[in-house]
Order: structure tokens, then C-alpha cells, then sequence
């Protein structure tokens, strides 16, 4: 956690290890001076002062940093009050032959990390300094002042390449975590270009689909008129239609032709717009009536087969005829395939702004756990396989391209609902 502006930094493992490294050192010098009294020489009760306060304060460091969970000063501060301890401790146990100089160098690299290497030069500088005035004022009688000078530009000059060394060690530890990062910059650069690639090759891969899925939904819609109008005009070539035969079957003629011609233009919207092969809407007013018979017709359905109803009587809404009609010719076709000689029910109701359609047949419906699903395309549901499910499907996008919901529901008493539910911009 990064700390406040004002705050401590929190105890970070490496501060818990420079704390018990602390308390080591001191228990270090306690042992030393059990060990060899003689070092404290004539001092001896100010050195074991000395050592008691420098106990104390690792120890106060140690329980402070672990009940609070953090350090109670800057880490600098208590690098200086260590160099400051070490120096005095080199003073009362001997000047040049104390071995708590040892110290000093832990004091270098400590505030060499945490602070650069020009400061840890620095502090090596004053630390040598303060080594030598140690070594003037402690050291036995019997030791010349040029042997302490000697012995204080020794250990400065140790501790300065000290410093020079940890700052030399850190920036190649630097460098290498640069290089490190630098790499690992690389790798992600190099892993968002292959994912870019990746998905620009499913982008490609998608519209190729599309492209297919738009031939066979041409092919699978293109069908049915083509068929109608092949055996009406062959009919009515051969002149086996006459009255009303004739007159109806012209008036097919016509809505299979403007079928075709709606279809042709959703295919020059497909060239033009976002490659969907169920094209743009074109609302407009439709008679519910008027599509039940073009939907029947148009789905091959004789007329003792069909039983079309529309609620209320004489309604009409306002969308798009072509997609609406295209939908409700897939579903009744799909039920006039698998109801044999049964009756195919198309129900046409319009309540305020949503328009419920329903095919109902007598079919071999669906098999269990398949109620409410749409086929996906190309797979049929059960014993319904039309053209490869391609119907289905084709219902199920133009529904949800008009933003409705479609629906297969077992019938009651045998057979299948599908059921479209349309919202109606206006009527």
C-alpha cells in the first residue's frame, strides 16, 4: 500500500529484516564485551550505558513495528541514529581496535539503497570522519595519533568504495529491471498486434459467413415464389385456368413478382449496407387480412388446408410487409411440410403496439426439452428439417432484427405454436 503524503511508510519485509539485523548487532556487542571486557577499558560503565540504550532502542524498533505495523520514524533517520551508535561504540571500546567498526559498512549500504549512491558516498565521507575522531580520542595510551589517522583514512576510505560498490550494484539491478520491463513491454506490444491481427482475421472470416449466409438465404426465399410463379404461368400458358382460377392466379402472379422485386432490393442493401442478408426495413401499412392470404398463398397452402384469422376484424399495422411476410412464409410453410393433410391455423391479432402471430400446425412438434427454442442455422429441431433448418432461422433473425421474439411451443392436443411477438412502431 502506498503511504499518504505526512504518513510512514507500512513494514515492508525488508524493513522487518533491517530491524531484527539491528537487534542482532546489538546482541552482537553485548556478547563481545561479556566476552572481552578489557575493550571498554576505563569506561566501561559508560559503554554498558551505551549498549543498554542501543537495546533499548532495537528493541522499542521491534515492538513498535509490529504492533503498529509500521516504522515509528523515516527509515533515514534511524540509518543516521545507527551510524551515530556504531561511531560512539567504536570510541568507548577501544578507537582503532574496537570490532564494532564492523558495523559502519551495514550503516553505508543501508542508507546507499535508500538513498542513492551520492548520498551514501556522502555519509561513508562523514562516517570516516567520525571513525578518525573515534580513534583519536578512544584508543589505548599507547597508540600514536598517526597510527589512529592512518587507521581512520583507512576505514574511510573502505567505507567510500563500500558506497561506490552498493551504488554500482544497484544500478546494474536497475538496469536489468529495465531490461526487464523493456521486454516485457515488447511481449505485450507483440501480443496486442497478434490479438489486433487475430480478431481483423475474424472480422474477415465473419464477413465471408455473412456473404454465405446471404446466398442461402437468397437461395432458400427465392425458392418458393420461383416455384408458384413457374407452375401459374405454365397453367395459364396452357390455358387450364379460366374465371376466377384465372384472376386469382394472376393476382399470385403479381405478389410473387413484388416478393421478388422486395427481395431484390434487400439484396442491393446488402451490397451496400453492413453485408445482413435480411436487409433494410421499408415499413409501411399492411392489412392483416390482405397477408394472411399472400402469406398462404405464397407458403403453397391449398385452401381447404389453411385457416387464417385476424383480430380485430379488417386491422392493419404499419411495418415492414416484406420481412413480416417473409417470416410468417417460413413458419407456414415449415408447418404445411409436417402436418400432412392437416389444417395449418394462421392467427393474426394486433393489440395496441404489438402484433401477435401464431402458426399453428398438427405436426410431430418437438421433443422434449426443446419447447421454446429456435433452431440455430442449419440445425433443425426434431423431426423438422425443412431445408436444413435454414427457415427457421431465417424467421428467427428477421424477428430479431425487428426487435421481436419467436417461439416454438408444443400445441395442445399434438402438433406445434410458433409463436412471433412483434412491437409496432405505430398503426
Amino acid at each position: 500500500m502506498t503511504a499518504h503524503a505526512g504518513e510512514l511508510p507500512e513494514r515492508t519485509r525488508e524493513e522487518r529484516q533491517a530491524v531484527v539485523l539491528r537487534i542482532c548487532v546489538v546482541l552482537g556487542a553485548v556478547g563481545l564485551l561479556v566476552a572481552r571486557p578489557d575493550l571498554t577499558g576505563a569506561r566501561p560503565v559508560v559503554a554498558a550505558v551505551l549498549i543498554g540504550l542501543s537495546a533499548v532502542y532495537a528493541a522499542a524498533l521491534g515492538v513498535v513495528s509490529v504492533l503498529r505495523g509500521r516504522l515509528p520514524v523515516p527509515p533515514a533517520v534511524l540509518t543516521g541514529i545507527d551510524g551515530l551508535l556504531a561511531l560512539l561504540a567504536c570510541g568507548l571500546t577501544g578507537g582503532v581496535a574496537s570490532p564494532m567498526v564492523a558495523a559502519l559498512p551495514l550503516v553505508v549500504i543501508a542508507i546507499a539503497l535508500r538513498g542513492g549512491h551520492r548520498l551514501g558516498q556522502l555519509v561513508a565521507l562523514g562516517l570516516g570522519v567520525g571513525y578518525t575522531v573515534a580513534a583519536l580520542l578512544g584508543s589505548d595510551p599507547g597508540v600514536t595519533v598517526g597510527a589512529a589517522v592512518v587507521a581512520g583514512l583507512w576505514w574511510t576510505g573502505f567505507l567510500f568504495a563500500t558506497a561506490v560498490l552498493t551504488g554500482v550494484l544497484v544500478r546494474l539491478l536497475e538496469r536489468q529491471l529495465a531490461d526487464i520491463a523493456t521486454t516485457r513491454a515488447r511481449a505485450e506490444s507483440e501480443h496486442e498486434r497478434y490479438l489486433s491481427e487475430r480478431a481483423l482475421r475474424d472480422r474477415i472470416v465473419s464477413q465471408s459467413r455473412a456473404r454465405l449466409d446471404g446466398a442461402r438465404v437468397v437461395l432458400h426465399e427465392f425458392r418458393t415464389p420461383v416455384a408458384s410463379l413457374t407452375a401459374l404461368s405454365a397453367d395459364l400458358a396452357a390455358g387450364r385456368l379460366g374465371g376466377d382460377a384465372a384472376r386469382r392466379a394472376s393476382r399470385l402472379l403479381a405478389d410473387h413478382a413484388a416478393h421478388l422485386q422486395d427481395m431484390l432490393d434487400g439484396l442491393a442493401d446488402l451490397a451496400v449496407a453492413d453485408g445482413s442478408p435480411l436487409g433494410r426495413d421499408r415499413p409501411r401499412r399492411v392489412a392483416l387480412a390482405e397477408l394472411a392470404d399472400a402469406v398462404l398463398d405464397a407458403a403453397g397452402i391449398a385452401a381447404h388446408r389453411r385457416h387464417p384469422v385476424v383480430e380485430p376484424a379488417g386491422a392493419a399495422v404499419h411495418c415492414d410487409p416484406q420481412r413480416l411476410r417473409r417470416m410468417l412464409t417460413n413458419l407456414a410453410e415449415n408447418a404445411a411440410r409436417h402436418s400432412g393433410d392437416e389444417v395449418v391455423e394462421l392467427h393474426l391479432a394486433h393489440d395496441g403496439a404489438v402484433l401477435t402471430a401464431e402458426v399453428r400446425d398438427r405436426g410431430p412438434g418437438l421433443p422434449a426439452g426443446q419447447e421454446g427454442v429456435v433452431t440455430a442455422k442449419g440445425v433443425a429441431l426434431g423431426e423438422r428439417r425443412g431445408t436444413a433448418g435454414l427457415g427457421l432461422w431465417i424467421a428467427e433473425a428477421l424477428a430479431s432484427a425487428m426487435d421481436g421474439e419467436l417461439s416454438l411451443l408444443p400445441r395442445e392436443g399434438g402438433g406445434l405454436v410458433a409463436r412471433l411477438t412483434l412491437p409496432l412502431a405505430g398503426t
